[in-house]
């Protein structure tokens, strides 16, 4: 519940160095419960502080410590803890369990009634811890739906142990009974005395409730109330709703005995009792296991993929070369074959003619081969040339890209490739490559080197770590400009702050090459070019507190707030239609968060009750209760100076008379003869 600081001035302030208060939660007779963050653990937390004008009474201060020190000595699943408590200013203050929720009061007034198994599972719940407390010898004395807590995860808690105490001592204060009437058991209300078995009483009597949606008894005065209590018997509560099963008739009628030795001696034999006929009755307990909405299927090994395609594989065929016959060429035939002889000439002799033209022939096959063996000798060399420079050691290559890869890895694609490693790797920083990879090489990859070139390994050594300057607290111009040289920005987060102003830093964020998230805030050195995530404030949810629906739905609509459930209750002091408080549903609020709103449905009504024949001090002690005030003339007969008259005189009438509807605060005037 939201107030703010005007109506309130606890919200936002920070009680004994590190407790912020940020809203009110509910109040009761002895104090004010508030939600406040623990800003040593960073977490939220219940805070109760007593109310300012009982801080001066010290028996509202040891009780109210008695409250701390009780409820700290107890734990359990179904209590709410109690972490610290102290005092600042004059002001007394424990700090508990926070539980959000509502209270089984809440679903009472929600649902009426509630079902059998329904009640019973809450019963369990406040017996189990209720019996841990009597085990510790604390009796509660003051059990009633507004002290058990319905958390939002399902875990049911009881608190509120404000008049708790020692089972040793167990009478009331004074002459005023402490508790809520309607749970109060007959030894309380005649004889003051309280014990554990009163506690069982009590519980009795909100079973009852669970199981009918009302309380056993009722009267216009808590008097009357109280003497039911003393002088009736519960009646069963299939009574007034029938279908309740005999054993839980029973139950209520064994809890509720106006003997208390009539009622289990404690809440644990009461528990003991329940889980006993739960067991005989089924044979066991149930326990419902959820299946998860969502299942993975793993495939087995070699199991066809439906999402995959396989990609055809086309078939190289090798042809074999083709063989060819060769026919003998005209100048094989003429080897083989003799020349014309000439007729009359001698054999071997050739004509001068004939000898010119055999020697000018000699000549050009004698070139002719010289020509060859020069063409054979320069394609010998051209070819060696070739390979020298193309696959033979002399040939270039291009370095192959191994950034990301282990040393070991790199070495290995680099001597493939024809190259040397140096002996030595080197370093550098890289921001994306991990610490301990290969960043890159000396030269760089894609260059073209000779082959047998020495290539340097450089080793990554992570991001360039760069001191950060100040961020949180900053405005988000002023960060984003002191980060954006060095550091990769990311799309800021927004929520709503009611501590930081409009547009400052809350947080930073970053990631570690592992991927975990970093606060930034708390190191000193972050990595060059590393992510950031700054949240920034929209500032505080409009207070809407106060305003008429139609004006705060419009202030939250400007700020991109939307306006959830709209529930109405009786203020004293907030006028008819004005928002009471107004709760984001999300914490930390942020753009499209639903607001959920309490709207005030005027003054709560008070019926006057009729007074007529009580004496003076009666008519003014009832009236007083409810929150009225009273006013009567001074007894001016001389013999009012001898006797306590406001004791004696009766109350003739009353202005309003009895039955009018009439205010807290309103002043009723009480005639009486003299």
């Amino acid at each position: 519940m939201s107030t703010n600081a005007a109506t309130d001035p606890m919200i936002g302030r920070m009680i004994d160095q590190r407790y912020r208060v940020r809203s009110r939660i509910a109040r009761g007779g002895m104090a004010t419960v508030y939600l406040a963050t623990d800003v040593r653990l960073e977490r939220r937390v219940a805070i109760k502080i007593m109310h300012g004008h009982l801080a001066d009474d010290q028996a509202f201060r040891e009780r109210f410590i008695q409250e701390a020190r009780s409820a700290a000595r107890l734990s359990h699943p179904n209590l709410v803890g109690v972490y610290d408590q102290g005092a600042e200013d004059d002001t007394a203050y424990i700090v508990m369990e926070y539980i959000p929720g509502i209270t089984l009061r809440d679903l009472l007034q929600e649902h009426h009634a509630l079902t059998p198994e329904q009640a019973t599972d809450i019963l369990r719940a406040v017996l189990a811890g209720l019996a841990s407390a009597h085990r510790a010898g604390i009796v509660h004395r003051d059990l009633k739906p507004e002290n058990v807590l319905l958390a939002d995860d399902g875990r049911i808690k009881l608190g509120d142990f404000g008049l708790a105490r020692a089972a040793s001592q167990n009478t009331a204060t004074g002459a005023a009974l402490l508790g809520t009437i309607a749970y109060l058991s007959p030894e309380l209300v005649t004889r003051g005395a309280a014990d554990s078995r009163s506690d069982v009483y009590a519980v009795g009597i909100m079973l009852y409730e669970m199981l009918t949606g009302e309380q056993p008894y009722k009267g216009e005065q808590p008097m009357q109330i109280a003497y039911q209590h003393a002088n009736d018997t519960v009646p069963a509560p299939s009574v007034v709703t029938p279908g309740v099963p005999s054993e839980l008739d029973d139950l209520v009628t064994w809890a509720t005995a106006r003997d208390p030795d009539d009622r289990p001696r404690d809440a644990r034999e009461m528990l003991e009792h329940i889980n006993g006929n739960q067991q005989r009755a089924t044979g066991q307990y149930r326990t419902a296991v959820l299946r998860p909405e969502n299942a993975t299927a793993i495939l087995p090994a070699g199991a066809p993929n439906p999402d995959r395609t396989r990609d055809a594989t086309d078939a190289t065929t090798v042809l074999e070369p083709r063989r060819t016959g060769g026919a003998p060429t005209a100048s094989d035939r003429g080897r083989n074959q003799p020349g014309p002889r000439r007729t009359g000439q001698t054999p071997g002799a050739l004509s001068p003619a004939s000898q010119r033209l055999a020697d000018k022939a000699a000549k050009r096959r004698k070139r002719g081969w010289i020509a060859l063996v020069v063409f054979l000798v320069l394609a010998l060399a051209a070819a060696g040339v070739g390979w020298w420079f193309g696959p033979g050691p002399g040939g270039n290559v291009r370095i192959p890209q191994v950034a990301g890869k282990s040393v070991s890895q790199a070495r290995q694609m680099l001597e493939a490739e024809g190259l040397r490693t140096a002996d030595r790797t080197g370093a550098r920083f890289d921001t994306v490559v991990a610490k301990g990879r290969v960043s890159a090489t000396a030269p760089a990859a894609a260059r073209v080197v000779q082959k047998g070139t020495a290539i340097q390994i450089l080793v990554s050594n992570g991001p360039k770590m760069i001191a950060l300057p100040a961020i949180v607290g900053q405005s988000v111009s002023t960060a984003q400009a002191a980060l954006d040289d060095d550091f990769d920005l990311q799309d800021p987060q927004y929520q709503f702050s009611a501590d930081v102003a409009k547009d400052t830093v809350i947080a930073a964020t970053g990631r570690s090459t592992g991927g975990e998230t970093v606060d930034l805030s708390s190191v000193s050195e972050y990595g060059q070019r590393g992510p950031v995530t700054l949240t920034v404030s929209l500032g505080a949810v409009p207070d809407v507190t106060g305003k008429p629906v139609a004006d705060a739905q419009a202030a939250l609509a400007a700020v991109e707030l939307t306006v959830g459930t709209q529930e109405a209750r009786f203020s004293d002091d907030v006028p008819d239609g004005q928002v009471i408080s107004a709760t984001p549903r999300d914490d930390p609020a942020v753009k499209g968060t639903a607001v959920d709103l309490v709207v005030s449905k005027g003054p709560t009504p008070i019926t006057l009750p009729d007074v007529h024949g009580a004496t003076i001090n009666q008519a003014t002690s009832t009236l007083e209760a409810l929150g009225l005030k009273v006013s009567y003339p001074d007894c001016t007969n001389v013999l009012c100076g001898f006797y306590d008259w406001k004791s004696l005189l009766p109350v003739r009438s009353t202005d309003p008379g009895g039955g009018a509807t009439v205010h807290k605060g309103d002043t009723i005037a009480l005639a009486y003869d003299q």
